[in-house]
């Protein structure tokens, strides 16, 4: 077993081992007085994995109710956690009982929110089963939902009692999911490890997940223990992200899934950073062949006039500034705060090329 412990104000640990699904209802027990687990997940997961979920918690004593909702982004909305909420108290849960999030990012956004808003907070355990979810989403206590108007736009921060990580769940993930979480991977890579991005573009990832994971949720691990409420060094991780989201947003979550939005916004952001002058020549075209190595796409067909205007509305907009996460060079990131009016300008990359630099 790997163990990566997080040091925030309530630690925990990520696991990661195969097999390690089959002792969920262990852990629940270990790091809980619960005698209740509402266990959370989609109606893709759950054919897979809740019954082996729902086996080891009956079998150390634990009364368990499934909510099981249509997968996908659409899904992560107010009204599906206000059924979720319903749940909750029909089966009378209290405090001490936990919230088991069986699923992607979209399931452990969702299961987090509940979880840190019910009863002003009850514990819960994220077992994800996606790549996307197991070196990013999972760890860190962000949780959250979408309105119409931009991508997790409410939520809290909430840290889970364990993050129980099985590489084998992704042995039924579809390929177009792996993909998909790649985008995130490349994105650690981008802003904290050049030599794992330089890893990531000589070898095969099928061939080493579980260092994958474990170099992922540790750079994570690190970044949130001296950063939890992304008040500084976190925003980093949001590299890509603010054009991802909007790109995300004027396909209405739907036409485009997280990953590869971010892996476009990545691309978008490291040409804006070459063409005004803070990060290093080339760099964009090295994203853009680690992308495509990987089925990941680079290129969105909207204007630069319309992905401004949808990043707005993004939640790393503050006051009448926005905080756009750069690169230096690969696995060296930093943030700029830039006016939202010069937004546009400054990532419109068929624009004459100007520099913000003194």
């Amino acid at each position: 077993m790997r163990t990566v412990h997080v040091h925030t104000g309530d630690p925990y640990d990520i696991l990661i081992e195969r097999g390690i699904l089959d002792r969920c209802g262990a852990y629940v027990k270990e790091l809980s007085q619960a005698e209740k687990v509402v266990v959370v997940t989609d109606d893709n997961v759950a054919p897979h994995y809740f019954w082996r979920v729902l086996n080891s918690l009956e079998q150390n004593g634990l009364s368990v109710k499934p909510f099981i909702y249509p997968a996908g982004e659409a899904s992560k909305h107010l009204g599906t956690v206000g059924e979720l909420y319903q749940v909750l108290a029909d089966f009378r849960m209290t405090r001490k009982d936990v919230i088991v999030a069986l699923g992607g990012g979209v399931c452990g956004d969702m299961a987090g929110f509940a979880a840190a808003t019910y009863l002003r907070g009850i514990g819960f355990i994220q077992v994800p089963t996606s790549l996307l979810a197991q070196v990013d989403s999972s760890v860190g206590g962000k949780t959250g939902v979408d309105l119409p108007q931009g991508k997790n736009l409410v939520g809290a921060f909430h840290q889970p009692l364990a993050v129980l990580i099985d590489p084998d769940t992704l042995n039924t993930l579809p390929e177009p999911f792996v993909t998909d979480g790649m985008g995130e991977v490349i994105k650690y890579g981008c802003i904290k490890d050049a030599a794992f991005f330089e890893k990531l573009e000589t070898e095969s990832f099928a061939d080493h997940i579980e260092d994958i994971i474990e170099t992922c949720v540790s750079i994570k691990r690190d970044v949130v223990s001296r950063d939890e409420r992304e008040k500084g060094e976190r925003m980093l991780l949001n590299f890509g992200h603010t054009l991802g989201h909007a790109i995300e947003k004027l396909g209405d979550f739907s036409a485009i899934t997280h990953g590869k939005a971010v892996a476009i916004g990545m691309v978008l952001m490291a040409r804006a950073g070459e063409q005004n002058g803070y990060t290093e020549k080339g760099t964009a075209e090295r994203i853009i062949r680690l992308c495509e190595k990987y089925q990941l796409p680079t290129e969105w067909n909207a204007a630069f006039s319309d992905m401004a205007e949808a990043a707005k509305g993004d939640k790393k907009t503050a006051g009448s500034d926005i905080n756009l996460v750069l690169l230096k060079t690969i696995g060296d990131s930093f943030t700029l705060r830039l006016p939202l009016e010069e937004l546009n300008g400054f990532i419109d990359t068929t624009a004459p090329n100007i520099s913000l630099e003194e």
